[in-house]
């Protein structure tokens, strides 16, 4: 049985969690993270010496980062992962390089805008450094709305990837009525995209609750 650790409330547990709808396998969440404490015991940091969120045991595997959890579930189920992880390697790294972008480029820049508006109660906001995010947000967004220009579907075209999931997470951490500000520029082709995300069982079960 694959072991998923992290609270249902985190944007980085979504993402394992989506994937595993998507495959179709069975698993076992266990809270972990914030208000539920585990992260600092030490059976948890034998498993993760980070102290965070997600983190998987399976077969004698033991990982942590989330990016890296989807990856190796996609190459545990083999193939293409039911289209989420193509096998030819051009494709792969395509996929690939969007995870990468994720980690490196969108998340610092929306980090921001999240914490202030989801987690930082209203008095002490530091709507600056919104402002901020917004605009760091705006391109990165902007990079994403240009690929959809074609009229694709998906990220890679027609079929829905790995790298659907992992941005799509960040997508509702933009969309979501819970961070709206004033000023926020508008993306007709990533809104487009992110509704099509939407039908999507594993995002409605993971993705779709309110953020909090």
């Amino acid at each position: 049985m694959i072991e998923l650790y992290g609270r249902a409330n985190s944007t980085n547990v979504w993402k394992p969690l989506w994937v595993l709808e998507e495959l179709g396998q069975p698993y076992q969440r266990y809270d972990a993270g914030m208000e539920h404490g585990v992260v600092d015991t030490p059976g948890y940091r034998a498993l993760n010496p980070n102290g965070r969120i997600p983190s998987l045991r399976h077969n004698g595997v033991e990982l942590w980062e989330s990016n890296s959890i989807c990856r190796y579930l996609c190459m545990m189920v083999g193939g293409d992962a039911r289209g989420l992880y193509p096998e030819e390697a051009g494709a792969r790294a395509s996929v690939d390089r969007w995870l990468d972008w994720q980690l490196s480029t969108l998340s610092p820049a929306e980090r921001d805008l999240f914490w202030n508006m989801v987690r930082t109660p209203e008095d002490k906001r530091d709507m600056q450094a919104v402002r901020a995010a917004v605009a760091n947000c705006g391109k990165c967004w902007t990079i994403l709305e240009a690929r959809l220009g074609d009229g694709r579907p998906f990220i890679e075209g027609e079929n829905f990837t790995l790298a659907d999931i992992v941005l799509g997470c960040f997508a509702r951490r933009w969309f979501g009525p819970e961070v709206r500000v004033p000023g926020m520029p508008e993306f007709p082709r990533l809104a487009a995209w992110f509704a099509r995300l939407g039908e999507r069982p594993g995002f409605q079960k993971w993705v779709a609750p309110k953020l909090t």
